[in-house]
């Protein structure tokens, strides 16, 4: 009996080794997959896109080549969509952002549609050619605005004051052409 009890006693160093590790990994992964982790692999400041932050520059091709940066729509209140031609629940919205486009035409507005497909206008062309849609395309082949802008998917919308400053942030799609969405647009407008 006192053998047994010794034999259960013993432990083996690399059991506990083993522990350890998973132990590690797994603190490793939660730090990780924490949204509010100060832990930034990076090395970049970790900025948080709320309401009431300026909303960050870039500076993408529109559709015919030209580079547009959003700081040329200072003074403009900007609808700013991050989508993709692949992605269905953009192409559901994007036929209420034409008409809110449309709407709001010739005031202090602008959409900014940034696509997130790889092959850029090759793809982005067509689909706006066959889908009768008049705004403002960027391409963003590589996908650096997703980082910039800290999307976690597509379509994510920010609508960005005449300052520059973001007061809304949208995830998903959304039908921007009710009543209550118009007369946002135009309270913002009007606000300045």
């Amino acid at each position: 009996m006192k053998e047994e009890i010794q034999k259960v006693r013993r432990v083996n160093p690399q059991s506990i080794i083993l522990i350890f590790l998973i132990i590690i990994g797994v603190g490793i992964i939660v730090l990780l997959q924490t949204k509010d982790s100060s832990f930034n692999l990076s090395g970049k400041s970790g900025l948080r896109l709320m309401k009431g932050v300026p909303a960050p520059n870039f500076t993408l091709p529109d559709l015919d080549g030209k580079m547009v940066s959003l700081a040329d729509y200072k003074g403009k209140v900007v609808l700013l969509n991050i989508w993709a031609t692949w992605c269905p629940p953009c192409v559901d919205e994007m036929p209420s952002m034409e008409k809110l486009y449309q709407e709001l035409k010739g005031e202090s507005f602008e959409i900014l549609a940034v696509s997130i497909d790889v092959s850029g206008a090759k793809a982005v062309l067509p689909f706006m050619i066959e889908n009768k849609l008049s705004f403002p395309a960027l391409t963003d082949s590589k996908g650096d605005i997703k980082s910039l802008y800290q999307t976690t998917g597509v379509p994510e919308s920010f609508i960005i004051d005449e300052e520059g400053i973001i007061v809304e942030k949208v995830i998903g799609p959304r039908d921007w052409v009710t009543p209550g969405s118009i007369r946002y647009f135009r309270n913002l407008i009007q606000i300045n």
